[in-house]
C-alpha cells in the first residue's frame, strides 16, 4: 500500500486484493484476531461479496474503532480528530454529498498537491479512483472513526435532502395529522434513516446507556447518557422531529398515528458488530413527542459481582445471603443505580440444574439462559403481585420480583419466603437500613420482617477515573473534614481529561455498596420499632461498611474520585 500512503494514485485490483490479504495477516500477527477468525471472515467476504474489513466488524470479530487503529498502523496513515473536519463542504461541485455518504468519506482540504480525504475504508480503491478522477488531483488519504465521520457528514451536509427540502415542507405543514402516508414516506427517506442509524451507532460507539431525543421550540435536542450523566450532542433542525420519531416508531413497530399517549417498544439489531437491544419509550410534550432509547448491550454487560466492581468482602457477604434456603434479599438504591444488574448477577450464581428460578420483570432487560422470565403486562392484568401468586404453583426454588411497589406484592413475597422460597427483589431507598422503614410504610408487620428478611444490599454507581489521564492530588483538609476524615490522606486521584476519555476524565462506571445482614440484634431492634439510624448503627457494629466508606476506599485506590463519591452518596 506504499503508493496510497504516499498520496499517489491507487493500485490496481490485484494489488488491492494483495493488500487485503496482507492486512488480514497483520490483524492476526498483532493479536487482534485469531487465524481461525481471519479464515472465517475471508470466507464470509468471498460469499457475500463485501470487503474483508467490513465483514470483520459485522461479525463482531473486531470493533470499528480497533479496526481503524489497525489500519492506521498497517498503512502508516494518520487518524483525523473530530475538530479537524471542515466547517463547510470541500469540492462540493465535484464530489456530491450522496457519494460521500455512500462511500463513507469526507473531503478535508483542497491542496495544491492533492485533495486530503478522510476515509473509513482506505483499501477501497474504487472510491480512491473515483475521487481522483472527479477532482483531477492525487488523493491524500486520512483515516476517520466511523462515528466521527458520520457526525461530520450529518453536520456539513445538513442542508442536503430531507433536512433542507421535503422535511421542511411536510413536517412544518398544517396537514400532517391528516396525511400519515406522507409521514411514513418521509420517515423512509434515506437522510432520515441515515440520521437515526447514525445516532444509534454513535451512542453505541461512545458507550452511552440512553439516547434522549427531545423536540424543543427551535431545535430537536439530542442528548446521550454516558456513565450516568447526560451529555449534549449536536442538535438537529426542529422540522425533522416528526420524521425522526416516526422512523423510530416504524423500527419498533409502534403506532405512528398515536401521538397523544405514551408508547413503549423494543427491537434487537446489530450495531458496530455488536448485538444490541433497544428499549424505546415515547411521551407527548408541548413541542412534539419525546423519545428515549435505552441501549442494552448484551455483550458488554458483566453478570458477575467482580465485573460489577464488588470487592471480595462484599461478595462474600452477598453469597452468604444467597446461600439461605429461604427468605428475602433486597437490593436498594435510586433509579439507574444498577439494582437489576446486581439481581441478574445473583441469579447467575444461583442458576443450576438443581434449582427452578422464576422472574417477573418490567421490562426483561437481559435474557438469561435456563431461567424462566416473565414480562409484566398490566393491560391484561399480569402485574407483579398476580405473577408472584401464580409462581407459587410452579414449584420454584428461587423467585425474583423486579420491584416491590405495593403492599399486595410485599405480602405475597413475605408469604412465599415463609413457605420455603428464596425471594430476590428491589426497593427504592437511600440506604440498606431504610428498606425496613419502606416496608413498614407499605404495611408489612414487624414480626413478618424479622421472620423473612435475610439482608439488604444498597448500592450506587460512580464513574471510574480514566487510567490514561488521572492525576494524584492531596485533598484540602476542610474538604476531608466534611467527609468525616481528620487524618491526612494521600493516594487520591482526580480527573484531568484526555482524548481517550473524550476529555471527561472518566471511563466506565463501578459500584459502591453496603450490605446489611439481618442478625439477632437487628431482628430484636425491628420488633421494638427501631428506626433506620438505629438499625444502621447495629449493622456497623456487626461489621457493615457504610456505602460512603466503601466509596472512599475506591477513591483512595484511584478507581474513582472523591467528587464522584460525594455526588453519589450525598443525601441533601
Amino acid at each position: 500500500m506504499r503508493s496510497v500512503m504516499a498520496g499517489q494514485p491507487p493500485m490496481e485490483a490485484d494489488s488491492d486484493n494483495s493488500d487485503r490479504r496482507d492486512f488480514a495477516r497483520f490483524l492476526v500477527g498483532t493479536g487482534r484476531m485469531t487465524p481461525e477468525a481471519s479464515n472465517r471472515a475471508e470466507e464470509a467476504a468471498r460469499r457475500s461479496g463485501d470487503r474483508f474489513e467490513v465483514v470483520v466488524t459485522r461479525l463482531g470479530l473486531v470493533t470499528e474503532r480497533d479496526l481503524i487503529d489497525a489500519l492506521a498502523s498497517f498503512l502508516n496513515l494518520p487518524v483525523v480528530a473530530p475538530q479537524d473536519f471542515p466547517a463547510s463542504p470541500v469540492c462540493e461541485d465535484a464530489l456530491s454529498a450522496r457519494f460521500a455518504r455512500d462511500r463513507q468519506f469526507l473531503p478535508l482540504e483542497n491542496r495544491p498537491d492533492g485533495i486530503a480525504v478522510a476515509l473509513v475504508h482506505p483499501l477501497d480503491t474504487y472510491t480512491l479512483d473515483a475521487i481522483r478522477f472527479a477532482v483531477g488531483k492525487p488523493v491524500l488519504p486520512r483515516l476517520a472513526y466511523p462515528a466521527d465521520l458520520e457526525a461530520a457528514l450529518a453536520r456539513i451536509y445538513s442542508g442536503d435532502g430531507v433536512a433542507g427540502g421535503q422535511a421542511g415542507a411536510v413536517v412544518g405543514g398544517a396537514g400532517l395529522d391528516e396525511d400519515l402516508d406522507r409521514l411514513k414516506d418521509l420517515a423512509s427517506e434515506a437522510p432520515v434513516i441515515r440520521l437515526v442509524n447514525h445516532l444509534i451507532a454513535h451512542a453505541v460507539e461512545l458507550g452511552a446507556s440512553d439516547i434522549h431525543i427531545e423536540p424543543m421550540e427551535m431545535e430537536l435536542r439530542i442528548r446521550f447518557r454516558i456513565d450516568g450523566l447526560l451529555r449534549k450532542m449536536e442538535s438537529q433542525p426542529q422540522q425533522l422531529a416528526a420524521a425522526v420519531v416516526s422512523r423510530i416508531k416504524i423500527m419498533t413497530k409502534l403506532n405512528i398515528a398515536e401521538r397523544r399517549l405514551p408508547q413503549d417498544g423494543r427491537i434487537s439489531l446489530a450495531v458496530r458488530g455488536k448485538d444490541i437491544d433497544l428499549r424505546v419509550s415515547t411521551a407527548p410534550t408541548s413541542h412534539g413527542e419525546s423519545v428515549v432509547l435505552r441501549i442494552l448491550d448484551r455483550n458488554a454487560v458483566q453478570l458477575d459481582f467482580a465485573g460489577l466492581g464488588f470487592e471480595d468482602e462484599t461478595v462474600s457477604s452477598i453469597r452468604a445471603l444467597l446461600a439461605q434456603a429461604h427468605g428475602i434479599m433486597l437490593v436498594t438504591g435510586p433509579t439507574g443505580s444498577g439494582k437489576t444488574t446486581t439481581l441478574y448477577a445473583a441469579l447467575t450464581e444461583l442458576n443450576t440444574w438443581e434449582r427452578k428460578i422464576l422472574t417477573i420483570e418490567d421490562p426483561i432487560e437481559y435474557r438469561l439462559e435456563g431461567i424462566n422470565q416473565v414480562q409484566v403486562k398490566p393491560q391484561i392484568g399480569l402485574n407483579f403481585a398476580g405473577a408472584l401468586r401464580s409462581f407459587l404453583r410452579q414449584d420454584p426454588d428461587v423467585m425474583m420480583v423486579g420491584e416491590i411497589r405495593d403492599l399486595e406484592t410485599a405480602e405475597i413475597a413475605v408469604q412465599a419466603a415463609l413457605t420455603g422460597h428464596l425471594i430476590l427483589s428491589t426497593l427504592h431507598t437511600n440506604d440498606a437500613a431504610g428498606a425496613v422503614t419502606r416496608l413498614r410504610d407499605m404495611g408489612v408487620a414487624d414480626y413478618l420482617l424479622t421472620s423473612t428478611l435475610n439482608g439488604v444490599v444498597a448500592q450506587r454507581l460512580v464513574r471510574k477515573l480514566c487510567p490514561s489521564c488521572r492525576e494524584p492530588f492531596v485533598p484540602l483538609p476542610d474538604f476531608m473534614a466534611k467527609l468525616g476524615i481528620t487524618s491526612p490522606q494521600e493516594g487520591f486521584f482526580r480527573a484531568r481529561g484526555c482524548p481517550a476519555c473524550n476529555h471527561t476524565g472518566y471511563q466506565g462506571r463501578t459500584s459502591i455498596v453496603e450490605v446489611l445482614a439481618v442478625n439477632d440484634a437487628i431482628r430484636e431492634a425491628i420488633l421494638k420499632g427501631g428506626d433506620a439510624p438505629a438499625l444502621a448503627r447495629l449493622a456497623r457494629e456487626a461489621g457493615m461498611q457504610p456505602i460512603s466508606l466503601n466509596g472512599l476506599g475506591k477513591a483512595s485506590r484511584g478507581i474513582t474520585s472523591l467528587e464522584e463519591v460525594v455526588r453519589a452518596t450525598r443525601t441533601g
